[in-house]
């Protein structure tokens, strides 16, 4: 029997790269903050409340974010033999959970503000929005290229994208109020803002709960994964072959290659290991070599 582990150390994880991103996205979250909590209170405004929430929740995916990314950082023990890249992953589920509660709340006060319309301060509710669409901007500038290579970047990234969205919104609202002195306006925005973040959340929860659950990367194919292995010289046949996600950048994979002849075992398992490297970018490969008897050996349970 012959096996084959390839990778290196494990890689810093893709948020990792972007921890300077995040601290400056965090300041500028947590510093407009407190100014967009007061002028909610003091506008009355529901979508300018629901604008501050969303800002409120940056900041804590943000805090969040990094403190996974510390995790992350450190190094594997006998008891966790992958670190703890998979903080990342739970961080990002708990935010999305959070803005999914979070959007349920606004939609609900939507709905109570539709059966009482309370007066409204156009004016601050205005130069209130503007100054957080500009900081909502400046975080997205920040975090735009990071949040293709990291679930946890992205989960932030959308964050933020949201509160953008709802900053134009409350601009539209607070204009409507202004010019026309239609309260209604004020609640309709605010539960569009919820009905926005709703969709795009739910997507990043279940990319959370798939990795979670070790599912398959969505840009591997497991079928012409298998081919690619039975197309090489010597191998017979694939089984207990298992590709999952670790972290946002790293994927591992597993299997048994049953071979003709255990003395081409070496140039079998090269071969392996560079055809999953340059085809499917797995780098954090387990091989195992083995003839028949060995395969017809093992425990029938095994998958």
């Amino acid at each position: 029997m012959a096996g084959g582990h390839s990778h290196g150390a494990l890689p810093v994880t893709a948020a990792g790269q972007h921890k300077n991103k995040l601290r400056w996205a965090l300041a500028l979250t947590t510093g407009f903050m407190a100014v967009e909590v007061i002028g909610a209170f003091w506008t009355g405004s529901l979508a300018l409340l629901a604008d501050a929430a969303h800002m409120l929740t940056d900041a804590g995916g943000l805090a969040l974010a990094l403190i996974a990314i510390r995790f992350a950082e450190k190094p594997a023990t006998p008891q966790r033999t992958y670190g703890y890249v998979r903080a990342e992953v739970l961080s990002a589920m708990a935010n999305a959970v959070v803005l999914l509660v979070l959007s349920i709340y606004i939609l609900y006060e939507a709905y109570e503000r539709f059966l009482n319309p309370p007066d409204i301060l156009g004016g601050p509710m205005l130069a209130v929005a503007v100054a957080g669409l500009a900081v909502n901007l400046i975080s997205m500038r920040l975090l735009s290229s990071a949040s293709s290579e990291s679930l946890n970047v992205k989960g932030a990234y959308f964050e933020v994208l949201s509160d953008m969205l709802g900053s134009l919104g409350v601009i539209v609202a607070a204009l409507f109020v202004m010019l026309t002195g239609w309260k209604l306006a004020d609640p309709i925005i605010g539960a569009g803002i919820g009905l926005f973040i709703v969709p795009r959340t739910w997507i990043l929860l279940k990319q959370a709960v798939h990795i979670l659950l070790e599912g398959t990367p969505p840009e591997v194919d497991m079928a012409l994964l298998e081919k690619t292995l039975l197309e090489i010289k010597g191998v017979r046949a694939v089984h207990d072959l298992h590709v999952w996600t670790l972290t946002s950048g790293l994927d591992a994979m597993t299997c048994h290659l049953v071979v003709e002849d255990m003395i081409e075992a070496r140039q079998i398992l090269v071969a392996a290991n560079e055809a999953m490297d340059e085809k499917f970018g797995l780098t954090h490969t387990t091989i195992q070599i083995e003839d028949q008897a060995l395969r017809d050996a093992e425990h029938p349970n095994r998958f």
